[in-house]
């Protein structure tokens, strides 16, 4: 029988959406009085209404874009931290830059649970790999590690030789880090002739975890689950001993939108990360991750009843320039909402003969007279360059998220 980090785990689908739902109602209280930033967006929200999915959905979407320039205009964090002063432990840079905060919150960025649905327990010894420099990988890992009671060797990233080394002397029970290089470390301790089959289990991300090499570790003895998280959210989604897709964490609330809104989409269907974060000191609100993924049917087959995602399918920001205008997702989804007989829509960009062509395919079921023009019109109002316009049966297009596909080629 599967042991779970606690009973959150198991929670009733229906209890657990209610719990979340009165926990995300409560996050936005806190932060419109403890944030600059939402007491601004959220001015005219008031908590007590937000009772169901759908309220939850009529909240702003936040996107890292916007997140890098509000940090500009008030460094280091735009008014979204709700701490200060000494709570104030870490200010993280990460690629952007982007600063997230760090504080003394125990597990900060949620990694006990993920830690533990890999197999690992409190009294073991965890080598990790993940950065410590600017970035909060390194740290994230440790919180976790900690607050499950485990000890931790701070490895962080390069000089293999030593890694291998310390591997070899202090005989660590698992490894956390990208899995390139737990391949990389393997195969230098095989040239070294240095014994790490102390190694057993694997918690890894950052990249993908492809079948070959998953299958590689697995016959050195080691277990490796994959985890989903960013710097800004902490854990997403874990993988457990199932190995069917990846369970949402316990401490978020999370959506999938059509790319470039806010507007939720039907479980199945390939669209955009949101998630709002339910810590107190950093409570993103609809924090748009820019990353694709989809919901999938049914629970898990280890027992937690928790909803699952595919995974990392890609990124969503599918700007294309066409004929010098920059046309974004959410400008394809004003005009799906001017013809409410679109059920879907993808805006295909090419180059045809020397110059940019764009055509706005559409899913309809029964296309009125004049769809097609009202379309093209909608194209040349919204947006400011003409497009052609292709009416579709419904599930013709792919479920890929994409909203704009740019498949231009110059030769």
């Amino acid at each position: 029988m599967t042991e779970y980090y606690d009973s959150l785990e198991t929670r009733n689908p229906d209890q657990r959406e209610k719990e979340l739902i009165r926990q995300l109602a409560d996050q936005v209280a806190h932060a419109k009085s403890n944030t600059a930033a939402y007491a601004r967006l959220l001015e005219d929200i008031d908590p007590e209404t937000i009772d169901s999915p759908q309220e939850v959905a009529r909240l702003p979407v936040t996107r890292k874009s916007e997140l890098l320039e509000l940090q500009k205009q008030s460094p280091p964090f735009g008014g979204y931290t709700a701490i200060s002063g000494s709570d104030l432990t870490h200010i993280f840079a990460s690629p952007g830059p982007i600063y997230e905060p760090g504080s003394l919150r125990r597990d900060f960025w949620r990694l006990a649970r993920t830690l533990h649905a890999a197999g690992f327990r409190g009294g073991d010894l965890i080598h990790n790999c993940f950065s410590y420099h600017l970035t909060p990988a390194g740290a994230m890992l440790d919180s976790g590690a900690n607050a499950l009671g485990c000890s931790v060797i701070p490895g962080g990233v390069g000089q293999t030789e030593l890694q291998v080394q310390t591997m070899g002397d202090l005989h660590p029970d698992g490894y956390v880090g990208t899995p390139s290089f737990l391949k990389i470390i393997l195969e230098k301790a095989e040239e070294l002739n240095v014994d790490i089959s102390s190694l057993g289990k694997a918690l890894v991300g950052g990249e993908a975890l492809p079948p070959p090499l998953r299958d590689g570790f697995s016959r050195r003895g080691i277990q490796a689950f994959q985890f989903y998280a960013t710097a800004d959210l902490g854990v997403i989604a874990y993988e457990s001993e199932a190995r069917e897709g990846l369970i949402v964490d316990e401490g978020i609330y999370l959506e999938i939108v059509r790319p470039g809104t806010g507007d939720p989409v039907a479980d199945g269907e390939v669209g955009e990360v949101v998630v709002t974060n339910l810590n107190p000191d950093y409570p993103l609100i609809r924090f748009a991750t820019g990353d694709l993924s989809a919901i999938m049917a049914g629970q898990s087959p280890c027992g937690r009843t928790n909803r699952r995602i595919k995974g990392w399918m890609g990124r969503a920001d599918q700007t294309a320039k066409v004929r010098g205008m920059f046309i974004h997702p959410s400008q394809i989804s004003l005009i799906i909402k001017r013809h409410p007989e679109v059920e879907r829509a993808r805006l295909v960009v090419d180059w045809v003969d020397n110059a940019d062509s764009m055509t706005l395919r559409c899913e309809v079921t029964s296309p009125p007279e004049a769809l097609g023009e009202a379309l093209a019109d909608s194209i040349r109002d919204i947006c400011k360059v003409r497009g052609e316009v292709e009416l579709l049966p419904p599930e013709s297009l792919p479920n890929d998220g994409k909203v704009i596909d740019d498949i231009r080629k110059y030769d």
